[in-house]
């Protein structure tokens, strides 16, 4: 069926994590039979396992609904669900680029906190229709005015009477959000007849169709089984099918400018096609791709090994994996502590932890991870040309090095006022370096300059618990600068142990060593004979601890030999260490 631009309406909701984000879209697609009672489950709209678990989506979803008013008059109603954590910004930004409005949500038991300013300062940059929906009004602990006035002091041009009290839980008022979208959110514009350009604002594998992408179009119209181009990759192919998600999918001939559905691209390499990507058609292509594409790239590397799988079935998995996550990308490595294993690129540590627990729950099998890092740029002695070190086992001697650079962001901090300064303490103690204070209603909007390594770790974690749960963090890329780095080694047992290995600040060096000999020690399985734990910098051992025999006295027989005592004092002795994922762990909190 098709519908007159006018009936058309395309909308997100936004909110803080725990605002009712989910259980409003699962009770405007009840309103709007898209589910039945019998199908509907709770947060219809999170289908990994991992988005439950975390009550964060992680992958964008667009579901088709068809809304009756009491006029009789039919409306399509495209719902666009949106990633709701820092690491996948790009993909939230590209997502509300499909939309003409959204849903502001917020908790009348919890008033505006810093995601929710977050969301709304990303939706007015991208000139979106704002409607204001204070949520859980039958709650006791509901406080309707203070959140009313909140509101007003985050958008001044919100109007007391337009802002809508609802329960998403029970269903109160939703029918009221049901109207406004009708009325305020402005209908999609985009020529028919006009070239076609459409938006792919996400994408997922398939391993019998290829590549399928969810777009917006914004202009001309896309036909099925006709051929496309991909603007920024250049790559072409006839697409198998298109259609929309009613839930489920549904084919369809032909999508219109305005309408939001999938394309079953063709293509089988699923690093071809990127989101924010533009397509147009091959035979009478558009002059220009859409603003705001991207080439998204990893902020975060870390070392993956399979504990207790065998390494094929562990390959097998990770292909599997990345078919799913463009954003995710490895190549194989091999560690002479871990054996054969992969190092892969993330858009930050929950990204990696996504990827950890998606390992876990989809292919049955535990890994171990390794210390994660950034990408650092070198230039050597007698060298003009730097070189770009991701795996700090790569990093080189430091008499060989003239200058190092790591990548910065700019971290922008929207955390309520009176968490200023134990903000600015933390953002400090992080080697951030304080580039703009604003305020934005209730709350404080503080950007900073800052490395990748420092916020790639814990810093996120951190910030929500000194903020109580209050502050949020979104980055852009900033440039390459100057950094003191220095490349810590562990050995134990007088053995080089390379997926300890880390790069951290100089003036971090001595204290990061000491934790870490001091954690080793006690997490590292001992021997019969005890075992020196040492942390390396430049040539001089900074930090040493012995990590003990399992008895005083040791056994007859277990006397090491002098062909060993050899092999320790060359720096030769042969790795036979068993590590736990809990020395990893723990090498995690010391950043």
């Amino acid at each position: 069926m098709s519908f007159p631009q006018d009936h058309i309406r395309n909308f997100a909701i936004i909110a803080h994590i725990d605002h009712g984000k989910s259980t409003l879209a699962d009770r405007i697609m009840e309103m709007t039979s898209t589910v039945s009672d019998r199908e509907s489950t709770a947060q219809q709209l999170d289908d990994l396992a991992v988005e439950k678990a975390h009550g964060v989506t992680v992958k964008s979803k667009a579901v088709r609904n068809y809304y009756i008013d009491d006029q009789h008059d039919e409306y399509q109603y495209n719902l666009i669900d949106t990633p709701g954590h820092v690491d996948f910004n790009y993909e939230v930004s590209r997502s509300l680029s499909a939309t003409d409005g959204v849903l502001l949500v917020v908790d009348a038991t919890k008033g505006v906190q810093a995601q929710t300013v977050a969301n709304f300062r990303l939706a007015k940059e991208a000139g979106l229709t704002i409607i204001p929906i204070i949520n859980k009004i039958d709650n006791q602990m509901a406080d309707i005015q203070k959140t009313t006035e909140q509101l007003l002091e985050l958008e001044p041009t919100f109007q007391t009477d337009q802002i809508l009290h609802i329960s998403a839980k029970s269903g109160l008022g939703v029918d009221q959000v049901l109207l406004a979208i009708r009325d305020q959110i402005p209908a999609p514009a985009g020529d028919i007849q006009a070239p076609l350009t459409a938006l792919v604002f996400d994408s997922k594998f398939d391993p019998y169709k290829g590549v399928i992408a969810q777009v917006r179009i914004m202009e001309g119209q896309l036909s099925a089984q006709t051929k496309q181009v991909f603007m920024a990759s250049q790559v072409a192919s006839t697409n198998k099918e298109v259609g929309v998600f009613t839930p489920e999918p549904q084919a369809l001939q032909t999508l219109r400018a305005g309408d939001v559905g999938y394309l079953v691209t063709g293509v089988k390499n699923p690093d071809s096609i990127k989101i924010g990507d533009t397509v147009t058609n091959e035979i009478m292509p558009a002059k220009q791709p859409l603003p705001g594409y991207q080439e998204v790239e990893p902020m975060v590397y870390a070392g993956l090994y399979p504990k207790d799988t065998d390494y094929k079935e562990f390959k097998t998995a990770i292909e599997k994996l990345a078919l799913n996550d463009a954003a995710f990308h490895y190549e194989p490595e091999q560690s002479e502590a871990l054996g054969m294993g992969f190092r892969g690129g993330f858009l930050g540590i929950f990204h990696l932890q996504i990827i950890r627990e998606r390992l876990m729950t989809e292919f049955g099998i535990n890994v171990l991870t390794t210390m994660p890092n950034s990408t650092f740029k070198i230039t050597l002695k007698n060298q003009n040309e730097p070189v770009y070190v991701e795996n700090p086992i790569q990093f080189p001697d430091w008499s060989k090095i003239s200058l190092v650079e790591e990548p910065y962001v700019h971290a922008k901090i929207t955390l309520p006022n009176e968490m200023l300064n134990d903000i600015m303490r933390l953002a400090e103690s992080r080697r951030g370096i304080l580039e703009d204070l604003d305020t934005l209603g209730s709350m404080v909007v503080a950007t900073y300059l800052m490395p990748i390594s420092e916020i790639a770790y814990d810093f996120f974690n951190e910030l929500k618990s000194v903020s109580h749960g209050f502050a949020t963090l979104s980055t852009e890329s900033a440039d390459y600068n100057y950094s003191d780095l220095v490349k810590l080694e562990i050995a134990i047992d007088y053995a080089n142990i390379d997926a300890l290995t880390i790069i951290t600040h100089r003036l971090k060096a001595e204290r990061i060593a000491q934790n870490m000999v001091t954690k080793l020690r006690d997490l590292v399985p001992r021997k019969l004979q005890a075992m020196p734990v040492q942390a390396i910098v430049e040539g001089r051992v900074i930090a040493r601890e012995n990590i003990p025999p399992l008895r005083k006295v040791a056994a007859k027989g277990t006397k090491v030999s002098k062909k060993q005592q050899q092999l320790r004092r060359s720096g030769q002795a042969k790795v036979d260490i068993e590590l736990p994922q809990a020395v990893f762990d723990a090498i995690l909190d010391l950043g």
